[in-house]
């Protein structure tokens, strides 16, 4: 047995990404966290304070994504390997509200 949101044929893996500038004063570390919906269901999340200190918002941004970008091959991964269940065919979408971490 297993999940699936929404029941559609093809499983759809959407991230988002966020992170807040130097928001602890004390050692100016940001806070960050994705969130990945499978069909529109949350199958996994994450908030953490950065471990490396950011010197910009951009670079805040970036960090958050990479680590989000690592949990999206491993989503991938796990969701495809039981052969079980449809497979993720298209990319996984990760989404960021900073253009120059996208860039």
């Amino acid at each position: 047995m297993f999940l699936v949101y929404g029941g559609e044929e093809e499983l759809v893996v959407r991230g988002y990404t966020d992170a807040s500038f130097k928001s602890d004063k004390d050692d100016s570390r940001s806070q960050s966290g994705y969130v990945f919906c499978l069909n529109g269901g949350v199958v996994s999340w994450k908030s953490f304070k950065q471990e490396t200190v950011a010197d910009s918002t951009i670079k805040a941004e970036y960090i958050v994504a990479s680590n989000a970008a690592k949990e999206a091959v491993w989503i991938k991964k796990f969701v495809t390997e039981p052969a079980m269940v449809p497979s993720i065919v298209d990319p996984v979408e990760l989404y960021c509200d900073n253009n120059g971490a996208i860039t």
